[in-house]
């Protein structure tokens, strides 16, 4: 975190001179002002300068990033990163060469890395923003995968008239179960337990 301490005739010029010392705009700091001066006779005598200290605020973006990157080498799968921002919504791409040390039997790794980024963004975001991991488009095979085994499963539950529980998943998952299965009227879905061992549940809709 970079900060320095600045005097000026005023508090105004104390900041101007803060900011010109870190390269980075207003918008982009916190200001605090240690002592707001004083004109002193004739805007000379017994005058006394303002002094505040400007801190650049920490792009959330950029250290979720940085977390990202520092967690891959450790893994010892370098990676690189392309970044999506719409709104609150943050979509991180990676790709690398040993990116399924990244990802995990069914995505466990890449589940547990997107909760972890979501602490590290929150931690120095002003508002709430919600992250998206993703690893060489292993979101979208993932879904795809989940949309045929949400329709399998929908035939075994109409089959043999019981409910079929499934594998405790994070809530976007559960979600393509859900939105999977939303126009089949011989089945309806449910979610079940308490996180992070929530799952689904998919019951034969009973004739009456």
């Amino acid at each position: 975190m970079k900060q320095v301490t600045a005097t000026g005739q005023t508090v105004e010029e104390a900041v101007e001179s803060a900011l010109a010392q870190l390269k980075t705009t207003k918008d982009r700091t916190e200001v605090a002002v240690i002592d707001e001066g004083k004109k002193g006779i004739f805007g000379i005598f017994g005058s006394k300068p303002a002094i505040v200290k400007v801190t650049v605020k920490n792009d959330p973006v950029e250290e979720a990033r940085n977390f990202l990157m520092n967690v891959a080498d450790k893994m010892g799968a370098p990676i690189q990163i392309e970044v999506k921002r719409d709104g609150k919504h943050v979509h991180f791409l990676m790709t690398g060469e040993k990116i399924a040390l990244l990802i995990g039997k069914r995505g466990q790794t890449l589940n547990s890395l997107q909760y972890l980024t979501q602490l590290v963004i929150n931690r120095f975001s002003d508002q709430y923003l919600t992250v998206l991991l993703d690893a060489e488009d292993y979101r979208l095979r993932r879904n795809d995968t989940l949309t045929q085994l949400a329709k399998r499963l929908a035939e075994k539950a109409v089959k043999t008239g019981k409910d079929v529980a499934l594998e405790p998943m994070p809530s976007y998952e559960r979600k393509v179960i859900h939105s999977a299965l939303m126009e089949n009227r011989r089945v309806k879905t449910t979610s079940d337990g308490v996180e992070p061992h929530r799952h689904i549940v998919i019951s034969p809709v009973r004739k009456t």
